[in-house]
């Protein structure tokens, strides 16, 4: 054991390290799992294009991933199905309905126009070796979009997961403008699916959002579903549906499903129900709305960080600015090598140096007579000629030095020194440079990403709002049974699944029940009815203690634990007389005293409200041997 304990120690951590770095969780700078790298990499390598058999795309993206080809396959489905980086061709499921994707022998991909655009630049790329050895693979993708907010993406490691959100290319594109302006900016997710969304919790990444299907009214007794949530399909919102009827939430008599490229369930509804009634309800008991939580975790600098929406969006923009740079002063540094070689052509053509060498015997002679008749012209050359120079004045063919044309030569190399000032001066002004670069990529793409989730903000439904009354309640007095599965007693109530039941008994004591299957009430009830849990119950009691002494109390039930016995009598010593919810009456009070009856009176406007455990108020000393309320007569209607 202890030689175990410091192996499976080590082992485990390199396990942990490697799922959470190497396979699990998205790296920053280009927003890709290694899986996802690859496969691009790999298109990237491919492309002709044409479309390619995805079967082929995974056989070469398997010498770079040591996962096998389901892996692969899965992924490249899930890249597809992003609709950025890779057209499609065939039958790659739908997330509209969670159909599966055909076999990759029957389904063709390749690299968008945006991805060419914007994911690859080999000279900036720094590769390292393949799982073994055989090929080089990218560090990272030298992107410059926001990938992994594009995107979005789900993730589960040892330890630890991510849900990033995806939002709209174009709003990522604009808000990195803003940051670059030094401007205020929000990005908010956006779905493929579409639906409605209220991002108020949204948090700049580190909260939720709560999503809606967008629901039509087809007149008073139809409804269509029009838009579903993300992280749903067709098939799980009529599975949530139907559940819902199941339990009598919802009154519906027909589903239909019209899914086609665009999703249209239509919901006919049942007799007595109307929309404006059953869409608040499929809200409030099915998946048309639901809750996605974001938690972004991803790599940065080979660990694992926590970031917000705005943190990534201007650690990208920084790298964006620094990749445009790095472009740049590639592409300046390759214009002044030819701008270097069209000079030096053109000394030695114009100049006659060639045929100085027609004397040399060896190649050391011949390369020190193009040093010696280049030497007096060295002024104009970009940089000191060197022997691959030397090597390049050689190779010049005969025919092609007899057509030499002076004044293209010339053009040539004034259009190169052109380009390399404005190389320069994009250089000197890189914000603006940047700027220009993703408003010109937002006038590109801008129609082809418009946004497809509405944001606005939702009332929340209330359940116990629009709950229907279907829950039959019954209580037999004669064998004190009361619940859902008691039926032909004298009281019967029809309520939601949210209502409560106050029950009174004459010992004094109250509770407060839900729909219960069964339970058994002992003594016998004076009042059972629905309880108002916002206004509460308010009643007027007129009891007599364990010695007969008549009291009588005014309080209100507003608070409660449910199924919890509570007291209205201490001890549940005594009996209720009288119990209702107003102080209209007089109570009269009989006493037998040496063989003679009195009576007492009190009227119960008189009563001060009290706490629910207080005695109330005394109404006499003595032991009562009757107690009785005598309530005003009802008003007479007027005459007509």
């Amino acid at each position: 054991m202890t030689f175990l304990e410091p192996l499976m120690r080590q082992n485990f951590l390199e396990y942990a390290s490697y799922v959470v770095v190497d396979r699990a969780i998205p790296d920053i700078r280009d927003g890709c799992k290694p899986v996802q790298r690859r496969i691009l990499h790999t298109l990237f390598n491919m492309d002709d294009g044409k479309f390619m058999k995805v079967a082929n795309v995974i056989g070469e993206a398997m010498k770079l991933h040591p996962h096998g080809d389901a892996s692969i396959g899965d992924a490249l489905v899930v890249l597809a199905n992003k609709e950025f980086f890779l057209d499609r061709q065939g039958n790659f499921g739908n997330v509209l309905t969670g159909d599966n994707a055909a076999a990759a022998r029957y389904i063709e991909c390749r690299l968008t126009p945006l991805a060419k655009e914007t994911l690859f630049n080999e000279p900036l790329t720094r590769f390292l070796p393949s799982y073994d050895g055989r090929n080089k693979e990218p560090e990272a993708l030298p992107v410059k979009v926001p990938v992994i907010l594009m995107m979005g993406t789900e993730g589960i490691a040892v330890g630890m997961a991510t849900t990033i959100l995806p939002h709209n290319f174009i709003e990522l594109l604009q808000a990195q403008v803003h940051i670059l302006k030094e401007e205020r900016f929000k990005c908010l997710p956006d779905f493929v699916q579409g639906g409605l969304m209220d991002a108020s919790e949204y948090a700049d990444g580190k909260g939720k959002v709560k999503l809606r299907a967008r629901i039509e009214r087809a007149g008073d007794k139809k409804v269509i579903i029009r838009e579903i949530p993300f992280g749903t399909t067709v098939d799980s919102i009529m599975a949530s549906i139907e559940a819902a009827v199941a339990k009598g939430k919802v009154k519906i008599s027909e589903i239909s499903d019209r899914t086609g490229s665009e999703v249209e369930i239509e919901l006919s509804l049942a007799r007595g129900s109307y929309a404006d009634e059953v869409i608040p309800q499929l809200y409030a008991y099915t998946d048309c709305e639901v809750s996605v939580n974001s938690n972004i975790v991803l790599i940065r600098d080979r660990k694992p960080a926590e970031m917000s929406v705005s943190e990534i969006l201007r650690y990208l923009t920084e790298q964006l600015k620094d990749t445009i740079k790095r472009e740049l002063e590639y592409e300046l540094g390759q214009l002044e090598e030819k701008q270097h070689a069209l000079t030096l052509e053109q000394v030695f053509i114009e100049n006659r140096v060639y045929k100085k060498i027609e004397t040399a015997t060896t190649e050391e002679e011949v390369v020190s007579k193009v040093y010696g008749g280049m030497k007096p012209f060295a002024e104009a050359f970009v940089r000191p000629m060197n022997d691959a120079d030397v090597a390049r004045l050689l190779e010049i063919r005969i025919k092609r030095i007899s057509q030499f044309d002076i004044n293209k030569n010339r053009k040539d190399i004034e259009e190169v020194i052109a380009s390399i000032k404005k190389a320069r001066n994009k250089l000197k002004n890189l914000v603006p440079t940047t700027i220009g670069w993703l408003e010109g990529l937002i006038k590109k793409y801008g129609p082809s990403y418009p946004r497809r989730t509405k944001v606005t903000t939702f009332t929340a439904v209330d359940k116990k709002a629009v709950a229907l009354a279907n829950v039959k309640v019954g209580y037999d007095s004669s064998t004190g049974f009361f619940g859902t599965s008691v039926r032909g007693g004298e009281k019967e109530f029809k309520i939601t699944e949210y209502d409560k039941i106050l029950i009174i008994t004459q010992d004094g004591m109250y509770k407060v029940v839900g729909p219960v299957e069964k339970m058994l009430v002992e003594g016998k009830v004076v009042h059972m009815d629905v309880f108002d849990e916002e206004k509460g119950f308010t009643l007027t009691v007129v009891y007599r203690d364990k010695d007969g002494v008549p009291w009588a109390k005014r309080s209100t039930i507003t608070s409660f634990i449910k199924d919890k016995e509570y007291e209205l009598i201490k001890d549940r010593q005594g009996k209720v007389d009288y119990l209702a919810t107003d102080l209209l009456g007089e109570v009269v009070m009989s006493f037998m005293t040496r063989g003679r009856t009195t009576e007492s009176r009190f009227e119960l406007e008189a009563l001060e409200p009290c706490g629910l455990t207080a005695r109330g108020t005394k109404l006499s000393d003595n032991k009562a041997s009757k107690v009785t309320v005598v309530r005003p007569p009802e008003p007479e209607p007027p005459k007509a």
